[in-house]
């Protein structure tokens, strides 16, 4: 395929460089770039003032907003014939292929949305008018320009690709929220900077982030069936301040109850696994270390399987998904083996359906680690895994990335996911897959779930169940004079 994209000269960047190369990688494609020097859009300079006022604020490095680095590759020719013209200019022609963000082309476009405190919908779009691809990249970090324009052009990066090698995406979850005025960029101005000077004092009188697990007894049917947070019941896990505990799985063995959770210790930076046990309706130890890894561990996905207890933990931070077999359940583990390597996929999650295993995660792609979710199928939960052909099958900041266990209620398959619109962590929700085969994944959004006066908090992050219990995790305090012990 002879390709040619049409950039403007105010806005190249280097996410632009890696959807060249990943075009040429995925399609075989001979890619020329024509840098059409048109003036700046309205606001030009005012964002780049801004991108640079972040970055210095937050130590962050330009990234995918980098500009530059475009003239080292093939230049276009107008006397050449090209399969197909992507225009990413912010007035593309008639007859080209084009990306719009929230029907509307150009980076400001998307900036407008991230102004107005929405993250925006991309829709990928042919010569005839047809819609391509279709989602909503987002970032953890949506309230900084500098980090959710930078993942929104990753994300755009995917779906275009997608597009053009004919890949099919399952559809965004609706938003469903009235579009907003963006704000003034002297008032984002204004509150990055006084939002940096809070951000320091925070994290000086406080340990930060800090995440609590909550549980209750069900008592009949669970938020999965109900639709509705339940507004009473639910229980704190202690826990000393030096540590919070995040991602609970329950699992029942032998007549108990136990519950493995990341054990986050702030004086080292990095977490482990742990595990405690119910006693008298309560979990009342101290969580025990059950596994340590060279890198950062979370999301202990446990399950059962041929007369065995498996986990799945995540372990992104070494680019593996990794199988581990209880030796002594909870308290030893041992590595099975290696399932993917070479992949930064987060929160992977295992379930069986229609005779098959099947893997979910969200993978990075240059950008978010939570809106690019993928698939693989084994006959085994040790493999061998094959990767979806579609992958990824779904590119939503509002659904994408699991959030616990896959559930089946009455002829339903329902999976917990994380709405990170907000930010990392901040909403879950609900997805019903109604297909899933070698060809297609579909979803659809049935229910969702933000912090308030049932969980309160900032954050609402996981759920999961067994047992006549149910779990969740958010946000917590930990003050830094807190000085506590661990059981």
């Amino acid at each position: 395929m002879q390709a040619k994209i049409l950039l403007d000269a105010s806005s190249c960047r280097r996410w632009q460089i890696d959807l060249v190369r990943r075009l040429e990688e995925h399609s075989e494609a001979t890619v020329s770039v024509e840098i059409v020097d048109a003036p700046p859009a309205p606001g030009h300079r005012k964002l780049e003032a801004l991108l640079l006022l972040e970055r210095r604020l937050h130590g962050l490095k330009p990234g995918g907003l980098e500009r530059g680095g475009l003239s080292s590759l093939p230049q276009g020719d107008d006397r050449k014939n090209f399969d197909l013209v992507l225009d990413l200019t912010a007035e593309p022609a008639a007859g080209h292929w084009t990306v719009l963000y929230n029907d509307r082309p150009g980076e400001q476009s998307a900036v407008s949305a991230l102004r107005a405190g929405r993250q925006p919908l991309v829709s990928v779009v042919d010569d005839t008018g047809t819609v391509r691809a279709q989602g909503r990249p987002g970032s953890e970090q949506p309230g900084l320009l500098a980090t959710a324009l930078a993942d929104i052009g990753a994300g755009t990066a995917t779906l275009v690709i997608g597009a053009l090698t004919g890949s099919p995406f399952a559809a965004p979850a609706s938003d469903g929220a009235a579009p907003g005025e963006p704000r003034p960029f002297s008032l984002i101005t204004a509150r990055r900077i006084v939002g940096a000077g809070l951000r320091l004092g925070y994290r000086a009188a406080f340990r930060a982030p800090h995440w609590r697990v909550g549980w209750r007894r069900s008592n009949g049917p669970d938020l999965l069936e109900t639709g509705k947070l339940p507004d009473s019941g639910w229980h704190d896990l202690p826990d000393d301040g030096l540590h919070f505990y995040a991602d609970p799985f329950l699992f029942e063995h032998d007549g108990a109850v136990y519950l493995l959770v990341e054990d986050f210790d702030h004086r080292a930076g990095k977490a482990v696994l742990s595990a405690t046990r119910m006693e008298a309706g309560d979990f009342v130890d101290t969580p025990r270390q059950v596994l340590s890894h060279e890198v950062h561990l979370s999301y202990p996905c446990v399950f059962g399987h041929a007369g065995e207890i498996w986990m799945i933990p995540e372990t992104s931070g070494a680019k593996t998904v990794e199988l581990y077999r209880a030796v002594e359940f909870p308290w030893r583990w041992e590595r099975h083996s290696i399932l993917l390597e070479g992949v930064e996929a987060s929160d992977a999650t295992p379930f069986v359906h229609a005779g098959r295993w099947w893997l979910t995660a969200t993978v990075g792609f240059g950008g978010s680690l939570s809106d690019s979710l993928c698939l693989w199928s084994a006959p085994e939960p040790w493999g061998p895994w094959t990767p979806h052909k579609n992958n990824p099958v779904l590119v939503d900041i509002a659904s994408a990335r699991p959030a616990g266990h896959v559930h089946l209620r009455d002829g339903r398959l329902l999976r917990p996911v994380q709405d990170c619109r907000a930010g990392y962590g901040a909403a879950m929700a609900v997805a019903e897959i109604t297909r899933l085969d070698d060809e297609a994944f579909e979803q659809t959004v049935v229910a969702r779930y933000s912090p308030g006066d049932s969980w309160p908090g900032t954050r609402l992050h996981t759920f999961n169940t067994a047992a006549g219990i149910e779990t969740v995790d958010g946000s917590s305090f930990s003050p830094r004079f807190r000085r506590g012990r661990r059981g």
